[in-house]
């Protein structure tokens, strides 16, 4: 089986890692795989680094406009023969379903890890389609997709595929609690609106204002953190925040952290949630979307009413004060993530798919 994972995003995400990952495996176990990606990508960079075959393409929301573009593409599906054609975002959506039909690709596969309703517009119920399937990393985001029309795609071509971690790369480096004097609250993501860095800070300010002593890191680039650390410097308190910048190892971030906070606006699926949980964490996010797929409530973190900053900071004092209920968090965590996000369960899944 010939696959083609078509990701041309420049930054990196959760998206990308799904694919690089997803590319590394399969390729592992006699797939012929492709990547196309930008040139100037960080998803192509680690690609050649792994020793992935890496075509590259440059498009943006636009590109679909472009006859030259879609030409290039069909005739790129047309040489390669590709039984399989897997892409990650609504710009390649737009493009790329067309070009592979037209090459007639035998399974074009829409691969959605936001759980965002879709428009139901005119584009849309052309460009869907043209697709054969659609993989979504939650039930969340699999509600989503025919939130706005239930005719879009048909409901049984839906299947939802967790995104695996390697619960043993995350684990093994884990053999006690951390030993920090004053709690730490890590965060770990782009910065960017969707991840609510910003009312993290607001948690921060308030806890500040009850005495309860702690400190935060917030690991990641985008372009809200000079904002951010301009809002830190307002609410007065630079001297508790460490804006740590791009973190290229999770591993080690996390294992130096006491309890992880994200308090995104919305998620498709949490993937650095599931990795805390491995790293023994335990977890405080808001009760949206699929957070409630992968936190069990007051089990292994606690889920906080959105979009409420008081509760917010409750959770995170609770936590802050009770080494004990910290650990038996994290333990109980540990367990969820290999029960359900194993990578080599899910990647079974993902083979028994493409089968």
């Amino acid at each position: 089986m010939k696959i083609c994972f078509f990701n041309t995003i420049k930054t990196w995400g959760g998206g990308e890692n799904w694919h690089l990952k997803t590319a590394q495996s399969l390729q592992a176990k006699g797939f012929d795989v492709v990547i196309v990606a930008d040139q100037n990508s960080v998803l192509s960079q680690r690609a050649s680094d792994e020793g992935l075959s890496v075509k590259h393409f440059s498009i943006h929301n636009l590109s679909f406009f472009n006859p030259f573009k879609r030409c290039a593409i069909r005739n790129y599906f047309l040489r390669e023969k590709f039984d399989v054609v897997i892409f990650n975002s609504s710009q390649e959506l737009k493009i790329v379903a067309n070009a592979a039909a037209k090459a007639k690709v035998e399974r074009i596969i829409y691969r959605r890890g936001s759980a965002i309703p879709i428009k139901n517009s005119f584009l849309n119920r052309k460009n869907f389609k043209k697709l054969t399937d659609i993989i979504v990393n939650s039930e969340a985001t699999k509600k989503t997709i025919l939130q706005n029309n239930p005719n879009l795609f048909p409901a049984e071509k839906i299947t939802v595929i967790y995104n695996g971690i390697d619960v043993q790369a995350f684990s093994s480096a884990i053999t006690k609690p951390s030993q920090n004097a004053v709690p730490i609250i890590g965060n770990l993501g782009r910065c960017v609106y969707q991840k609510g860095q910003d009312i993290l800070l607001q948690a921060a300010e308030k806890l500040k204002q009850r005495g309860v002593v702690c400190q935060f890191v917030i690991g990641g680039e985008g372009p809200l953190l000079a904002d951010l650390k301009l809002q830190a410097k307002q609410l007065g308190i630079s001297e508790m925040v460490d804006f740590s910048g791009f973190v290229e190892n999770s591993k080690r971030f996390l294992q130096a952290i006491d309890i992880f906070v994200l308090p995104s606006r919305w998620e498709g699926f949490g993937y650095v949630i599931a990795e805390a949980m491995a790293s023994s964490k335990p977890v405080v996010a808001f009760d949206i979307s699929s957070n409630s797929e992968l936190i069990e409530h007051e089990q292994t973190g606690i889920l906080v009413p959105f979009p409420d900053v008081d509760l917010l900071a409750d959770a995170i004092e609770k936590l802050a004060n009770d080494p004990i209920l910290r650990e038996c968090f994290g333990k109980r965590g540990k367990e969820i993530v290999a029960e359900k996000f194993c990578f080599e369960q899910n990647e079974n899944k993902l083979i028994e798919f493409l089968s």
